[in-house]
This record gives structure tokens, C-alpha cells and sequence, in this order.
């Protein structure tokens, strides 16, 4: 997983698009639009290269604001095979800039958090490919279908809250509204979503894509360095909880897990995240856990104050709870110090019947 595969993704997503492609490279390409798009397939060659192209700028620059200002163009003589020649030098490009890309490194990508990491920006590369080519194949009659390992790597990863479907491409496609989808509405717009990250002191608190989820509820590393007694059994218990939300069509990614990462060394140290998206009265639960090596040094209540301020600043969060056990003290003193108090009486009547044994804390927006 991370950067090899990303890459392997990327370059893998280029042969075989220019594979296809180059079947009919004799054809007039300046002259054809490229299936629903406005431009021609030649364009749309050169937007793809200008893609990647700008992709392997953000992450080789750390481009932090703004788009680094440059752009690509073919010169004014080029044909079909000329452009094909582009696409695959651009992905070569790409495909180093993600190996050599750490793995805490973000750079500038607009939506919907304004950063990307080397996965987001590989996955990010792999759909520029894969629907510009279907996008340039309709437009020259050619049929195209990608291997459904590349379609399967960008909607685990920048398309967390697309139910999944039995075909990754077909399911791609309806995502982009290229393509219809048995029981689903058309879609007429739509946009990818990088992961969230949330900064402390100390941490990153680090949105948890569906594709990472399933190596963590699988017994793996999610493409996290963890310390050597990480991750607890918490975090991959929830791992399994977001996988089941993103099958079932419910996820949303900026209200499910995030992973605690130290700043000082980027290991990753415990997970910490909602139970769900907030229900109608703008109630939502947390949880939360931490690798016992990393205990007692103030790392959950930091994580846990900013994710509370990041959630009740939002229109459609009011509170927050969550359940603890009677004899975990310490869990009680972290919940206590990020501002939570014990429920009332007629907040346990609001939340509902709390699990038998368990406590319910409470934190109100205003209370922070």
C-alpha cells in the first residue's frame, strides 16, 4: 500500500490507456470531441498530461496555498501519437514524485479540504486517466474498460462516500456522471474528496479513507507507521465499523475514523472518530483510543478538544457524547479535561438508552 502502489497504479493506468489509445492514432483527433466533454480527444490528451503534470508539481514543490503557476501545452504541430508520447512521459513524472513523496507530506488540492497526500494525488491521477480516456474512446467509437483494480484504487480513496457497486468502472462512471447505474439516480455533478486532517500541538488527526480502513480491520497498517504496540484493538474495531458505513452506502468521511499521528516522528499512536454521522437533533459520538506506549502524555485530550471544536463549529453538529465505563478512570479524566460532563437526566432522556454499565458524557456547542 502508499506510495509504490500509487505509483504502480498510475503507471499502470497510463500503458494501458495509451494502449488502447494508440489503435487510432491515425485518426483525426484535433477535429473529434471527446465523448461529453467540450474539447477535442487531442485536447483532452493534453488536459490529461496537464494533470499529471501538475499533480507531480504540487507534491515535488509542497505547493501549500495555491496551484504552482505553470502550465503544460502541446506545440501547435503535434498529432495523435506526439500526445500519447506526453501522457506517458507525464505519468512517468508523477509516478517517481509519489515514491519519493514522504509519507506525512500534503500539498495544495482545493476540494474539499484544501491538501492531498501521495495517495490522494496517485488515486487523484489514476481518475484523470482512466475517464478522460473513456472520454476520448467515445469520441473516436473505441471501446475502453479498464483492468477494475484502478477504477476499485480511486473510489476507495478519494470517492469514500459512493456506495459501492458489483463493477468499480461501471460504479466510477455513474460516479462522474458518465454512465448509468441500476437503482441509482443519474448524477449530473459530483467531485472527489481528499481525506480531512485536523492539526494539534503534538498530532495530525488523519481522515481515514475507506481504503485504509479495510487493511486495518484486515490486521494491517492502513498505510500508517504505528509505534510497536499499535494499533489497539479500538481502532481496528472501528476500522471495520467505516468499512460497513461505506458498503452500506452511509459514510461520511469527515464523521468517521481518524488516526493520531505524532508530529515528531510521524507515528501513528491511536485512533479516534465518530460513530456516525449526526442525527437530525445534531447529535453525534465519539470514541477513542490509544496504543498503550503512548498513555498518560496528554495526546488524547489534545486530539479529543480539536476534533470537538472542529465538529460543534459546524451547522450541523450541537453536541457530542460519548459512553465510558464506570471503572476507566483514565478515559474519565481525558473526556473531563477536552470539556465533556457527565449527562443530566434529560440528556440521557434526549441520546436515548445509553449501553447498560455505561456512562454518558456530554458537550454542548458554546461549552468548548
Amino acid at each position: 500500500m502508499g506510495a509504490d502502489q500509487g505509483a504502480e497504479r498510475v503507471t499502470e493506468a497510463v500503458a494501458d490507456a495509451v494502449a488502447v489509445l494508440r489503435t487510432v492514432v491515425d485518426r483525426d483527433w484535433a477535429g473529434v470531441p471527446a465523448g461529453r466533454v467540450e474539447w477535442s480527444c487531442l485536447k483532452t490528451a493534453e488536459h490529461i498530461a496537464g494533470n499529471l503534470i501538475a499533480y507531480a508539481g504540487q507534491l515535488a514543490g509542497r505547493a501549500q496555498d495555491t496551484w504552482v503557476p505553470f502550465e503544460i501545452f502541446l506545440d501547435d504541430d503535434t498529432d495523435a501519437e506526439g500526445a500519447l508520447q506526453v501522457v506517458e512521459t507525464a505519468g512517468t513524472l508523477l509516478a517517481a514524485t509519489i515514491r519519493s513523496t514522504p509519507r506525512e507530506a500534503r500539498a495544495f488540492h482545493p476540494y474539499p479540504f484544501r491538501s492531498a497526500n501521495r495517495v490522494g494525488f496517485a488515486a487523484m491521477g489514476v481518475a484523470e486517466v482512466l475517464l478522460h480516456t473513456y472520454d476520448i474512446a467515445d469520441g473516436l467509437g473505441l471501446a475502453y474498460e479498464p483492468p477494475a483494480r484502478l477504477p476499485e484504487y480511486v473510489l476507495t480513496r478519494i470517492f469514500p462516500d459512493v456506495q459501492p457497486g458489483p463493477d468499480p468502472w461501471r460504479t466510477l462512471l455513474w460516479t462522474t456522471g458518465r454512465g448509468d447505474l441500476p437503482g441509482r439516480a443519474p448524477r449530473t455533478e459530483w467531485r472527489w474528496s481528499n481525506n480531512l486532517v485536523l492539526h494539534t500541538e503534538r498530532l495530525t488527526l488523519q481522515g481515514v479513507t475507506p481504503a485504509s480502513a479495510a487493511e486495518l480491520a484486515a490486521g494491517g497498517d492502513g498505510d500508517f507507521e504505528w509505534v510497536e504496540d499499535g494499533p489497539f484493538e479500538g481502532t481496528r474495531e472501528a476500522a471495520g465499523m467505516t468499512i460497513k458505513a461505506y458498503e452500506a452506502g452511509v459514510h461520511r468521511p469527515e464523521f468517521g475514523l481518524f488516526v493520531l499521528v505524532r508530529r515528531q516522528d510521524g507515528r501513528a499512536i491511536g485512533g479516534m472518530g465518530f460513530h456516525g454521522a449526526p442525527d437530525e437533533d445534531g447529535r453525534a459520538e465519539v470514541g477513542y483510543d490509544l496504543a498503550e506506549s503512548a498513555r498518560g502524555q496528554g495526546y488524547a485530550t489534545e486530539a479529543l478538544r480539536a476534533l470537538s471544536d472542529w465538529a460543534l463549529a459546524r451547522d450541523d453538529v450541537r453536541s457530542l457524547c460519548a459512553t465510558i465505563e464506570p471503572d476507566n478512570a483514565a478515559s474519565q479524566r481525558v473526556i473531563a479535561r477536552a470539556g465533556f460532563a457527565r449527562a443530566t437526566v434529560e440528556e440521557e432522556h434526549a441520546y436515548g438508552e445509553t449501553e447498560p454499565g455505561l456512562w454518558l458524557y456530554v458537550l454542548s456547542g458554546g461549552a468548548g
